[in-house]
């Protein structure tokens, strides 16, 4: 319900609905919830007066759309031309070896999510890998492993 109310405010910001808004308003819902979920896409249909296929069109166009919830320390791997030369396929080969985790996948336990992306803007860091925004630079796969396996430590510590 909590996230029912979070959209309702986020339309309560538009004036008159119409179509334009329809990616900034895809943008701060996926803000606010983390992604775009099924609930969030009716309610937006209605609150625009656009049946759901037309919003999944758009918002499927755009890989800045997510659909399925992230990870609580959401990892993007940068596969741009630097980054690819410098060894980002070893850092995503010990992901899926290590964690099971693969592009747009979120582990069992919600805690670590993976988005492939074509790049970071950090060529002179690479290969780089962000984490919840962060910037962690000349990443391999064992630094990654360790770094990855210190967060899960300090998960289990918190709860």
């Amino acid at each position: 319900m909590q996230k029912a109310k979070k959209r309702e405010k986020i339309f309560q910001s538009v004036k008159e609905p119409k179509r334009e808004h329809l990616i900034p308003l895809l943008q701060e819902i996926q803000e606010s919830e983390g992604y775009i979920s099924p609930e969030a896409v009716k309610a937006l249909g209605q609150f625009l007066k656009l049946p759901a296929s037309k919003i999944y069109g758009v918002a499927t166009f755009y890989n800045q759309f997510r659909f399925k919830p992230i990870g609580k320390y959401h990892i993007q791997v940068c596969r741009g031309t630097a980054c690819h030369v410098k060894g980002s396929s070893s850092v995503m080969q010990t992901l899926a070896h290590e964690f099971h985790l693969k592009p747009g996948e979120t582990t069992r336990d919600g805690l670590f999510s993976l988005e492939v992306v074509a790049c970071l803007g950090a060529c002179g860091l690479a290969p780089v890998v962000s984490i919840n925004g962060e910037f962690y630079a000349n990443m391999t796969g064992p630094k990654l492993v360790t770094l990855l396996r210190k967060l899960q430590r300090k998960e289990t510590q918190n709860n």
